[in-house]
């Protein structure tokens, strides 16, 4: 029975190291596409405006995501070491060095 529930407890935590490394990806992806459209340099005047107020927005966005990207990420890799280290545990236990 103890086997069984820490392979279901595995289970349920590489589901959700599955979705979590699925969001941090996505979130990559969107940056990615976010700076694709900001401009290194831009010279500005009047008729130009538009173009520093959508630069504006893109960097807001892009600012946006840092937070996510940073949570995501570093709860992938967490749940990655943690799912590492059970299943080095059981199977160390499993060949009687514990």
């Amino acid at each position: 029975m103890s086997e069984f529930l820490q392979l279901g407890v595995l289970a349920y935590l590489l589901i959700l190291w599955g979705l979590v490394t699925t969001a941090f990806i996505i979130l990559l992806i969107r940056r990615s596409l976010l700076t694709n459209k900001e401009d290194d340099q831009l010279f500005i005047d009047a008729a130009e405006a538009h173009m520093a107020a959508e630069q504006r927005v893109i960097i807001n966005q892009i600012t946006a995501l840092s937070r996510p990207l940073l949570t995501t990420g570093i709860t992938s890799g967490v749940l990655l070491l943690v799912i590492a280290g059970m299943w080095l545990y059981e199977g160390l236990k499993g060949s009687n060095f514990f």
